[in-house]
């Protein structure tokens, strides 16, 4: 289902993306096509896309996008991305914070339960970031975020 959405296959791509869009959420989505949680992932925004006038409200404030872990080791690497999909935001060329209630702020793990949690998400990004906010607090019910251990806890 990924076939839908940008893919970026390297650092360059990546690079004049996050450079590149003004006034705009980036979303990165990294994981692997043939990942069944980031398909998983893929067919929400897909879904979202589709949908008349929420795509237009969304293109107006965000522009989605697949990186391939294997192929952007470097970002990988920056990101921590160990579990994936990982999804990292952008805006005017800064790395965006979400407060999710963990203790990692620079990316969201796994897949969002419903298509309205994505939406939320990118929206208080959007309005946060062009009140000048570089972290945001996650409007995602609790329950809704995956829970995952950090691997370099307290290092």
């Amino acid at each position: 289902m990924s076939l839908f959405l940008p893919k970026l296959s390297c650092k360059k791509d990546i690079d004049e993306v996050i450079k590149g869009v003004a006034e705009k959420v980036v979303v990165l989505r990294f994981g692997r096509d043939e990942d069944s949680v980031c398909l998983q992932l893929d067919e929400i925004v897909r879904k979202i896309i589709n949908l008349s006038k929420t795509a237009h409200d969304l293109s107006n404030m965000a522009s989605i996008y697949i990186v391939d872990v294997d192929k952007a080791p470097i970002y990988t690497r920056y990101f921590d991305i160990s579990y994936i999909p990982s999804t990292v935001f952008f805006f005017n060329g800064q790395h965006m914070k979400v407060d999710y209630g963990s203790p990692d702020h620079t990316k969201f793990v796994g897949s969002f339960k419903t298509k309205q949690d994505f939406m939320d998400l990118i929206e208080v990004i959007y309005r946060g970031a062009m009140r000048g906010k570089m972290i945001v607090q996650s409007p995602i019910d609790p329950q809704n975020i995956p829970k995952y251990d950090l691997l370099y806890h307290g290092i």
